[in-house]
């Protein structure tokens, strides 16, 4: 962390950086036995023997540990990357720390320790502040609204600000706004005989201005299918929010299920990461159905010849990056809703997003998903979700 020097004179401020020091090292020092425990596990043994199935399951067991070797490696490097962030602060110029102070306490907040802030590896400042208030129900964008007048920014509460201000002060940070703005829609359909979808999605948004879209169908349909596919998305969603990037929490969560060895519960996984703002749009596909996008010069297919997770030891990914622009449509959706297409299902669907004229992502998701169904005479024998994102520059 870089204090300047005007904070150094604050004695809370110059503990948070001496505490902050002390977690550094003691992650750099975690880090350092992770990655001598992972290369242990990478140490080759020599398998010797007549009886053939001792020999194969020696060799299974030295790729499970070369496996475990990998992860513990992984995490190894994501807590010297946590180790190595820095958050840059730089106070406010008096005057101008004066005027935010005061037109902020003219609605009822009060402010203090106002810093900018720069974040290694973020698209974009900030400005930091404690504040407090004796209204009731002051929210966050409301400051932001007046920040964004004051500075001539525009600005909104980081995600991990509080959403409301209130009397207990409380640290916020405001971040510019992303230069695009994604709206999504998502339509679902169960399959006949079924009460519960075995297909699940979500949707997060990072503090660095990324927007993360994941989509799985379960193995199978029901319950069974909803609880495998529920707790890979859980399990992805725990694992890129603590710091892991796409392939490398596909990766944990593949070994995990290979270790169960359930012959039964394979579901697939589809992550859109979605930069806001740059439009750089990374999509990885673990045997999802195809993905499709919609630009303005015409429509693509993004298939994938990968298998689910946890038939192998490694999961077999593929990992698309394509830029995106304003106006541009994202489709993900799950296998029962080209399946129920039949012949030359990814070319029919390909057209038919093709001569969609709509702009509202719920509207096209129902379109799709309502064309689907009636393409196999109103039956529906597996699960479908259409899950559609459009990009749109922040006004």
């Amino acid at each position: 962390m870089v204090i300047g020097k005007r904070e150094q004179k604050n004695p809370e401020q110059k503990l948070c950086a001496q505490v902050s020091m002390l977690c550094r090292q003691k992650l750099l020092g975690y880090a350092e036995s992770f990655e001598e425990l992972g290369r242990s596990f990478h140490d080759e043994t020599r398998i010797v023997g007549d009886d053939r199935q001792s020999i194969l399951e020696k060799c299974l067991l030295q790729q499970s540990r070369q496996v475990m070797g990998d992860h513990l490696q992984t995490v190894a490097r994501i807590m010297e990357q946590v180790a190595g962030e820095e958050m840059c602060y730089r106070p406010v110029e008096e005057k101008r720390r004066k005027n935010l102070v005061q037109a902020l306490h003219s609605e009822g907040i009060a402010a203090a320790e106002l810093c900018y802030i720069r974040k290694k590896g973020a698209a974009a400042n900030g400005i930091s502040m404690i504040l407090s208030t004796e209204r009731s129900g002051c929210k966050a964008s409301q400051a932001a609204d007046m920040l964004t007048v004051l500075l001539g920014k525009h600005l909104q509460p980081s995600p991990g600000s509080p959403y409301l201000i209130e009397r207990e002060p409380h640290c916020f940070q405001f971040t510019e706004e992303p230069k695009y703005v994604a709206l999504t829609g998502v339509s679902r359909a169960v399959k006949e005989g079924e009460k519960i979808s075995g297909d699940q999605y979500a949707m997060l948004e990072s503090e660095k201005g990324r927007l993360l879209l994941l989509l799985s169908d379960g193995t199978g349909a029901g319950e069974d299918a909803s609880r495998g596919s529920g707790r890979v998305l859980d399990l992805m969603e725990k694992m890129l929010e603590a710091g892991f990037d796409t392939e490398e929490s596909v990766n944990m969560l593949n070994s995990a299920l290979y270790a169960q060895n359930e012959e039964e519960d394979h579901p697939t996984v589809d992550i859109c990461s979605l930069d806001l703002y740059s439009g750089e749009c990374e999509i990885c596909k673990v045997g999802g159905a195809a993905t499709f996008l919609k630009e303005s010069v015409g429509t693509e297919c993004i298939g994938g010849e990968s298998l689910p997770l946890g038939i192998f030891q490694k999961a077999q990914t593929e990992v698309r990056v394509r830029q995106l622009a304003a106006g541009d449509l994202l489709i993900m959706m799950t296998d029962g809703v080209l399946d129920a297409l039949e012949d030359d299902c990814e070319e029919r669907m390909r057209d038919m997003i093709e001569a969609l004229e709509e702009q509202n992502p719920q509207e096209i998701a129902e379109k799709i998903l309502s064309y689907a169904i009636c393409s196999c005479g109103g039956r529906i024998r597996d699960d479908m979700t259409v899950f559609v994102l459009c990009l749109w520059e922040n006004a």
